[in-house]
């Protein structure tokens, strides 16, 4: 079928991507915009992945104060040159990166930040959950990786759902956002402070 310019218009501005590959993907959708623009997604993930590995020395530390002050996040990302950092879009990503923080209010940036002490004895909790349930152990330890799964989406900032986009965690977006960009994006830090509590700081 035909594509017209004003399909592509509107999937350009839903996706950022660029002409010729939203017009292949309204092409290979059928001129279906849902289905074109997961097949831009699904490509974007895979330039992502590719880029992932590159060093991020530049950046900005974004801020977000919600809730008349009382509660205020930093946060610092990170991407390759200055230019990209001074981009409209690499400024809005970091604003609803620091939303995102106030609302969800994450401990850790990624898996890997959170103490191994802290695994074991979450580990150590869902195992007594279901030791008593008289499945095998192999089964048992499958449930425990899953509660645990559940737990680092809960407590890490990159595996969490986004929270303008519950299908999306923090991780994916960067990985689209990164692929719009052209540049590795990542999250190095964050601290987020409430009135009258401790601060968090990652």
């Amino acid at each position: 079928m035909a594509i017209t310019a004003d399909q592509v218009k509107v999937l350009r501005d839903q996706t950022g991507a660029g002409f010729m590959e939203c017009k292949a993907a309204l092409t290979e959708a059928n001129g279906s915009l849902e289905e074109a623009t997961t097949i831009l997604r699904k490509r974007g993930l895979a330039r992502a992945a590719k880029k992932a590995g590159r060093s991020t020395s530049q950046g900005i530390v974004g801020s977000y104060i919600h809730m008349g002050g009382k509660v205020g996040v930093l946060v610092e990302v990170n991407c390759e040159t200055d230019f990209v950092a001074r981009t409209d879009d690499f400024q809005a990503l970091v604003k609803d990166i620091a939303m995102h923080i106030a609302a969800a209010d994450p401990r850790y940036v990624r898996r890997e930040d959170v103490p191994a002490a802290d695994v074991e004895k979450e580990r150590a909790i869902y195992r007594a959950q279901v030791e008593n349930s008289g499945k095998p152990p192999a089964v048992i330890e499958k449930i425990v990786d899953g509660k645990l799964d559940s737990y680092y989406a809960q407590a890490v900032l990159l595996e969490q759902p986004y929270i303008r986009d519950q299908a999306v965690t923090i991780s994916q977006l960067l990985a689209e956002k990164t692929a719009k960009l052209g540049e590795n994006l990542t999250v190095s830090r964050f601290a987020r402070f409430r009135v009258g509590e401790t601060a968090t700081a990652e």
